[in-house]
């Protein structure tokens, strides 16, 4: 018989009852107390539903929320966690193509209900399926286990000094429909049975707020946040508590590290990951924990390797392959290559049919594209789908992307490549400028000129603001 799925929550009220599991503004919750909820959840749900179907929850990041999906795991069915603030087209074709049996929008019942533990499903069942955006097309929907939910804790729980445990208590306003705030976040809190502090949307000043009231000793955000918080002269104060700040999702600017660190003394961990993985693949934790830039090396239990397009193995696990040319790689750092991995934290493909997942030996090609510099650390460079050919030239948008964020006077950039009857592609920057008077084109492209090759040179377009994910992502497919 196959081995049962975990139950977090019913694991941590057995170790932790009287323990705070989630504060939402001025109600505190028990894991004990947490736990009776989801019991019921997962009444309500068994009784609407058949084993294996499709759960779709819109409701933020809220004690109902949490009650609900947890509830879904127990009964046997599969969470699908999407945006209260989806369009009604996004919304629409998620809950089709999930076949979604029960849409949960509003708090299920609540009360004293009995729920048989036995239909708990096996760990390697289906248990959640996250929609991503890609690049284009439709978002599809990755397939997570219940043993690649729990996998990624046990990665994360061999790195020491321990990056969370369970007395922290844990700031958690990255969006539950998203991978990061939904395992790495509220699946981090319960598998630690620690503490979890709700925040719904994020505003700058009332997160500060909370992370002063609740004495929040790890902080799970995206850039955004941390620029943000940056701005805020109440920071270093509100912080002092803080012993942990992960940053992950997108890339981290090394300027706004520099000055969360200049500001509280204390350094970012970066780390890297996608949906499919459950979602943590690398980290700064691992490494340099005071390093930016760098996305740090692979997890314990993590198999990652860099490879070109024709096949050639460039690094694996924190050495360069004797396929490369190791004085290079020892000495400067490998060429970029895609990251490819393996680990039990993968997904099993993309819903329905698991086309798109893991091969035969267990390798999944992310899409991804980075290099090792001369410590042995992961750099991201961008994804292969951005990549840019100019006279079959490769030209990667975060190299420009770099270039234009270091000018004083611009906040936010995104580069993408666009047709050329000459070149094939050219690179194209839409640039929100920064401060009285603002930079123009001519300036932005001579503090390029100085910087880059000739042929990397973008075209330069003004823009008021980017079109942005809820978690602060560029859209670049909008672009």
């Amino acid at each position: 018989m196959e081995e049962p799925a975990r139950d977090p929550v019913a694991e941590a009220a057995g170790r932790r009852p009287d323990r705070p599991a989630l504060i939402a503004g001025d109600i505190v919750i028990t894991w004990a107390e947490l736990d009776s909820r989801v019991s019921a959840a997962a009444a309500s749900i068994t009784a609407r539903t058949a084993p294996g179907d499709r759960v779709a929850l819109l409701l933020g990041n809220t004690v109902d929320f949490a009650a609900a999906y947890f509830g879904t795991l127990r009964a046997g069915r599969v969470a699908v966690p999407l945006s209260p603030q989806y369009t009604a087209d996004e919304r629409e074709y998620a809950i089709a193509d999930s076949a979604a049996a029960l849409v949960v929008e509003e708090p299920l019942p609540g009360g004293v209900q009995e729920f048989a533990r036995d239909a708990v499903p096996g760990k390697n069942d289906l248990a959640v399926l996250l929609y991503t955006s890609g690049t284009s097309g439709r978002p599809k929907g990755a397939m997570l286990t219940h043993a690649a939910l729990a996998a990624n804790h046990e990665q994360l729980d061999r790195i020491e000094p321990p990056v969370v445990g369970p007395d922290d208590v844990v700031l958690l306003a990255v969006p539950f429909f998203h991978a990061y705030g939904l395992n790495t976040g509220l699946g981090t809190v319960a598998h630690h049975a620690a503490t979890g502090v709700l925040a719904e949307r994020f505003d700058a000043a009332a997160s500060l707020e909370l992370i002063t009231r609740h004495r929040v000793t790890v902080t799970v955000g995206v850039p955004g946040m941390y620029q943000a918080w940056t701005r805020l002269p109440a920071l270093a104060p509100a912080l002092r508590a803080v012993r942990t700040a992960v940053c992950g999702a997108a890339p981290l600017e090394e300027s706004v590290a520099a000055r969360f660190r200049e500001l509280t003394g204390r350094a970012v961990l970066i780390g890297y990951g996608l949906t499919e993985t459950a979602p943590v693949l690398t980290t700064t934790a691992v490494s340099h924990r005071d390093k930016s830039g760098s996305i740090g090396r692979p997890l314990p239990g993590v198999e990652l390797l860099l490879r070109t397009p024709s096949g050639l193995e460039l690094w694996r696990d924190g050495t360069a392959s004797v396929d490369a040319d190791l004085e290079i790689a020892e000495s400067a750092g490998t060429d970029p290559g895609e990251i490819v991995v393996r680990g039990p934290n993968l997904f099993s493909g993309y819903w329905p049919d698991g086309r798109g997942g893991p091969g035969p030996d267990g390798w999944w090609p992310t899409g991804d594209i980075a290099y090792a510099d001369g410590d042995g650390d992961l750099v991201l460079v961008d994804r292969i789908g951005e990549l840019i050919l100019v006279n079959g030239f490769n030209v990667y948008p975060a190299e420009i992307e770099r270039v234009l964020i270091a000018h004083p006077a611009v906040s936010a950039v995104a580069v993408v490549g666009l047709p050329d009857p000459e070149t094939g592609q050219r690179p194209h920057a839409y640039v929100v400028p920064a401060g009285e008077p603002a930079p123009g084109p001519d300036e932005l492209r001579a503090h390029c000129a100085a910087r880059l090759a000739r042929f990397k040179l973008p075209g330069i377009e003004l823009v008021a603001t980017l079109p942005r994910s809820p978690i602060g992502k560029i859209r670049k497919a909008d672009l």
